[in-house]
This record gives structure tokens, sequence and C-alpha cells, in this order.
């Protein structure tokens, strides 16, 4: 793989692929910098893409559109467009995106305890 692009299409297309692990399929729908912290902030409900960007510098316009399409397309989120001017566009989870959220949050547990122990391991030595 000459390019991160190349990986991130062969991980894409192992979200669809049915003989692959659940595990994998799972992660390759959430794979990317900002797909996890975007279900966590739509976990409190809709937001402005203004907001999420907002929340998160470093997110530009562009990458959050194309993550936010990306996981429209997958299913996890609803986007809504307001017909006003200017047009109101709002995202939210949908069932399916919550039921992920929740799946997430004991390996976010767990991803917790992991940092806690190397904590108490960087201290021991």
């Amino acid at each position: 793989m000459a390019n991160g692009d190349d990986g991130k299409k062969m991980t894409r297309s192992r979200a669809q692929d049915p003989n692959v692990c659940g595990v994998t399929a799972a992660i390759a729908v959430i794979d990317g910098k900002w797909k996890t912290i975007l279900l966590w902030l739509l976990e409190s409900g809709p937001h402005r893409p203004g907001e999420l960007r907002r929340r998160l510098p470093g997110l530009s316009e562009k990458v959050l559109t194309q993550t936010l399409r990306e996981m429209e397309g997958d299913g996890l989120v609803h986007r809504e467009v307001h017909d006003v001017r200017p047009l109101k566009t709002v995202y939210s989870l949908t069932p399916f995106g919550r039921e992920l959220s929740e799946a997430l949050a004991p390996l976010s547990d767990w991803g917790h305890r992991r940092l806690e122990k190397l904590a108490e391991s960087r201290s021991d030595s």
C-alpha cells in the first residue's frame, strides 16, 4: 500500500465482506481519526456541523463532511436539512448508530483501564 487511501479502501471493503470476522467488520465502520469521537458527541443529541467543528479543533470542514457522509452511508448518522435560509443541516445518531455507540462503551472502559495500567507501570519505573 503506497498511500493511506489504499488502506482505507481495503478497510472499508472489509465492512461489507460477509466472510470477515464481526469485530473486523465493526472496526472497519469506525476506522478513522474522527468517527468514534463524532459518535460520542452525537450521543448527547443532534448537532449542526459548525458545532461539531468548534468542539473538535483540528478537524477541517472537508474532513468533517466526508466523515459524516461515510457514517451516513453506513447507517450510523441521520442528516436532516431544514429548508430555511440559510440552509440548516443537523446530524443525529440513527438507532443503529446508537446501538454501535452502546456496544463501544465496554471497549472504551477497557481502554481507560489499559491507560491506567500504563500510567502505573511508568510511575513504578
